[in-house]
């Protein structure tokens, strides 16, 4: 008779634990997921899936637009908020689906509800403890708000996928990469948009000219920005809401949207009691292995908030999986991780910023182009596509790829195999482009930046 009751539990059915308990059961394992909310987590169900459906929908407004100078006439147009989001709805109840099929077939027992971790082996879920040889955390993160007067009245990322309607005006706050999607989002849907951010600019942590590039190409498309701007308290006025700034100016709004900002998902899964160590953000800490400070307790993804990606939460789920049940000690690769932005225009990385590189090898060879794509030509927009390549000087090593423009994160997935694989300028130099794309300008910029 076995000693436990599975050989893997797993908390948390997002992407990285449903690929960890797929990968595990078919490696021979017995295992078991339990989630209290709804499978596929936050990408598939308040994260990545739905704000690409509303990024693709928010873009019609500019493609209606722009068809005139091609040559078509465009009718009377109307959006159906509602609509979208009924769709939208549709779809994520098809992914639901999908992750609960690919659970079941894999032999992977589903368990509803919150589960609590009772000791290194043992989880309880309503009531009901199960045991474990070793039990995996994979719960996530979660929205947070500020502790200001009247924050009750704010939304998060959570709330803006389900309301009823689209507010005609709508205030984001904050300078992360939801915020500045969901301000194109409301702005390309017809809201007049404001995003308010208390740094000097958004978006830290990127290269400098995509953060420059992006902000100048968002104002042109009508959305607001304002920087240095903190706000000390928001206030209900009939159907709208006003935010008082700390400078005592105030802007009013029917919807006020907070992305400043998610927190690890802990509470109440009984970790500490456990005894394992958390980070003063509340993150689970984890080794190269992800395991954490108790023997047999593992942890992935947002939870140990370090790079919070879907993709790689499903990477380190894979390698939980094999170091647990195929023999391979394996720890995950947090190197060069391609990302995207959906902002409008959209973010492609990878690699090393500018800042960054300096940092790591000193003189640096930076290539930059900025052009009106050929698109814009007959349409008369002066939207411009920002890339960028950030080289070593000693090995010319490319070490870093940025863009802004259409289809940036599509573009930048190729690059990202060329960095991955410690490609250098004569490597992207001697490779063909395709003609007529924005992609050929990753390999016919020729002369560097003048040295700084």
């Amino acid at each position: 008779m076995a000693q436990y009751d599975f050989d893997l539990f797993v908390i948390g059915a997002g992407s990285g634990g449903v690929r960890a308990s797929r990968m595990s059961a078919s490696y021979g394992a017995r295992v078991a997921v339990a989630e209290e909310r709804y499978l596929g987590g936050t990408c598939v169900n308040v994260g990545c899936i739905p704000k690409k459906l509303l990024v693709y929908a928010a873009h019609y407004g500019e493609d209606f637009e722009d068809a005139a100078g091609f040559g078509w006439t465009v009718g009377e147009r109307s959006f159906d908020w509602a609509r979208l989001i009924e769709n939208k709805d549709r779809e994520i109840a098809r992914l639901n689906s999908v992750y609960a099929r690919l659970l079941d077939d894999a032999g992977v027992k589903r368990i509803e509800g919150r589960a609590r971790v009772v000791d290194a082996h043992t989880v309880e879920v309503a009531g009901r403890r199960h045991t474990a040889a070793n039990l995996l955390i994979a719960t996530g993160g979660w929205p947070t708000l500020p502790e200001i007067p009247g924050i009750e009245h704010a939304i998060t990322s959570n709330e803006a996928f389900y309301l009823k309607d689209l507010p005609r005006s709508v205030i984001v706050v904050g300078g992360g990469y939801i915020a500045v999607e969901f301000a194109g989002i409301f702005n390309g849907l017809g809201a007049r948009t404001t995003e308010l951010y208390r740094g000097e600019l958004f978006l830290r942590g990127f290269d400098d000219d995509v953060r420059r590039t992006l902000a100048d190409e968002m104002r042109k498309k009508g959305v607001e920005l304002r920087f240095g701007a903190n706000v000390a308290r928001i206030e209900k006025q009939g159907s709208s809401l006003r935010a008082v700034l700390a400078d005592g100016t105030a802007l009013e709004a029917e919807q006020i949207l907070y992305a400043t900002g998610r927190a690890p998902n802990v509470a109440g899964l009984g970790l500490e009691a456990a005894g394992v160590v958390l980070d003063d953000a509340g993150a689970v800490v984890v080794d190269e292995l992800l395991r954490t400070s108790v023997p047999g307790i593992f942890a992935i993804g947002d939870v140990t908030n370090r790079l919070n990606l879907t993709p790689v939460a499903i990477h380190e789920g894979m390698a939980v999986a094999a170091t647990l049940f195929a023999g391979r000690p394996t720890s995950p690769d947090h190197a060069d991780v391609p990302t995207a932005v959906f902002s409008q225009p959209s973010i492609g990385t990878v690699g090393l910023t500018e800042s960054a590189a300096r940092e790591r090898y000193g003189a640096l060879d930076v290539y930059r182009t900025s052009f009106r794509p050929l698109r814009h030509t007959l349409t008369g927009r002066e939207e411009k596509t920002m890339m960028k390549l950030v080289v070593d000087r000693a090995s010319q090593r490319v070490v870093g790829a940025h863009m802004v423009g259409p289809d940036a994160g599509e573009i930048i997935q190729g690059i990202a195999i060329a960095i991955k694989l410690r490609a250098t300028k004569a490597d992207f130099d001697r490779t063909i482009g395709i003609h007529p794309t924005a992609a050929e300008e990753f390999v016919t910029m020729r002369t560097p930046l003048p040295s700084a």
